[in-house]
């Protein structure tokens, strides 16, 4: 397994900001810009912790589990999980929040979605010519969640 970083100076309980509502199937950057439109809503909040930075320079990725919030909406919620991740070659860990613990059924449900993810990033990659690099799940980062690797 390549070895993913955990985020430096991540808080147990951040300021997420939302990108993209769960249900949303147009991924956005912190500024708004459209990242990519997805064939498949997404099921979970997707945004950024801003002022961390990624492996791949962007702000650091955040999922929030729960109901629909709104683009652009502010929340501080417990950090409950990282997945490793790799994108055309670069940490990119995904931290998860949520105002509950995980269940079996969370991180099973987040696994299973950061491998569809992975897989049209990799066709996303190949569109717009970046051929450098693995793009895939990797596994839970031990520290926060005793999920399976």
């Amino acid at each position: 397994m390549p070895e993913i970083p955990f985020p430096a100076g991540l808080p147990s309980e951040p300021e997420i900001l939302i990108e993209s509502p769960r249900g949303s199937v147009v991924k956005r950057t912190a500024e708004g810009g459209v990242d990519f439109v997805s064939p498949l809503p997404c099921p979970y909040n997707y945004g950024c912790i801003p002022g961390l930075d990624s492996g791949d320079g962007d702000p650091l990725d955040v999922v929030v589990l729960g109901p629909r919030l709104p683009r652009g909406a502010r929340v501080r919620l417990p950090v409950v999980g990282v997945i490793g991740f790799l994108d055309a070659g670069c940490a990119d860990p995904k931290v998860i929040c949520s105002p509950r613990p995980l269940s079996a059924a969370d991180r099973a449900g987040l696994a299973a979605f950061f491998h569809v993810y992975a897989f049209f990033k990799r066709g996303l990659h190949r569109v717009r010519g970046r051929r450098t690099g693995a793009t895939r799940y990797v596994g839970w980062l031990p520290g926060v969640t005793d999920g399976p690797a």
